[in-house]
């Protein structure tokens, strides 16, 4: 029997079947970030370690963390987003050729890019932004008022992604990855997507905010709006984020 696409990728990444990679081949490595390209306007984000955040022990994090598909209707302050932007892919230390991240990515390579649907955030326009870790700042990509509506129908109808504070959607550049792994590097992008995930969902508890992954989208659709070639950085991850809504018996 024919083995399925999913068992050729495993087949065709294991370490026996690499060659040599062009770090080994002593090629030039890519840059850390991508660079600014045509945004010419830099939003700065408040310091994380400024804002308060309610006290939550690591086992009560994990216990009470769940996938959140429905949002009140109120915004994020800057401050909160800028705490899930920093836990997500924050830079505590710069090493020059690598860069510490709140987040593990193998070969400290971080491979991952983030973008953002701003819906309701304070003092923020709707629009799409990106993040730059190196530097802790905002960069507007398109502020379309149709976007939201195009990013939706996108994720297959999710209401969860227009009804949300913030929408995250996570790029990744191969390339910065596999200089150093080769194709196996393929591999290592979608564990750190999941190790990017799971520090949203718990950031976002300690804001009182839930979130939900999403896996399901249009790809093609989704690498148009971003306006990234699906080749040298595509979509990998997204997830929405948005204030939990009271339960009855809340104050």
């Amino acid at each position: 029997m024919e083995e399925n696409i999913g068992l050729k990728f495993m087949r065709a990444t294991e370490l026996k079947r690499l060659s040599p990679t062009d770090q080994m081949k002593g090629m030039e490595q890519p840059p850390l970030i991508k660079g600014r390209g045509r945004a010419d306007y830099c939003l700065h984000l408040p310091d994380p370690e400024g804002l308060e955040v309610k006290s939550n022990d690591l086992i009560k994090a994990f216990t009470e963390r769940r996938s959140i598909r429905s949002y009140a209707d109120r915004p994020l302050a800057l401050p909160e987003l800028a705490f899930l932007l920093w836990a997500t892919q924050g830079v505590f230390r710069d090493l020059g050729q690598a860069t510490l991240r709140t987040v593990p990515s193998a070969g400290a390579r971080h491979a991952l890019e983030t973008y953002i649907l701003v819906n309701r955030v304070e003092p923020l326009r709707p629009g799409l932004y990106r993040y730059q870790p190196l530097e802790h700042t905002l960069l507007i990509e398109n502020e379309d008022p149709e976007l939201r509506d195009h990013i939706t129908a996108a994720c297959l109808g999710q209401k969860m992604v227009e009804g949300s504070a913030v929408t995250f959607i996570w790029t990744a550049i191969p390339y910065r990855m596999n200089w150093r792994y080769g194709e196996r590097g393929f591999r290592y992008l979608h564990l750190d997507a999941g190790h990017v995930g799971q520090n949203l969902y718990l950031a976002a508890e300690a804001i009182e905010c839930g979130a939900c992954a999403i896996g399901a989208y249009d790809d093609q659709e989704m690498n148009r709006i971003l306006e990234v070639d699906g080749v040298e950085e595509m979509v990998i991850y997204m997830a929405t984020v948005g204030k939990k809504e009271k339960e009855a018996g809340d104050d």
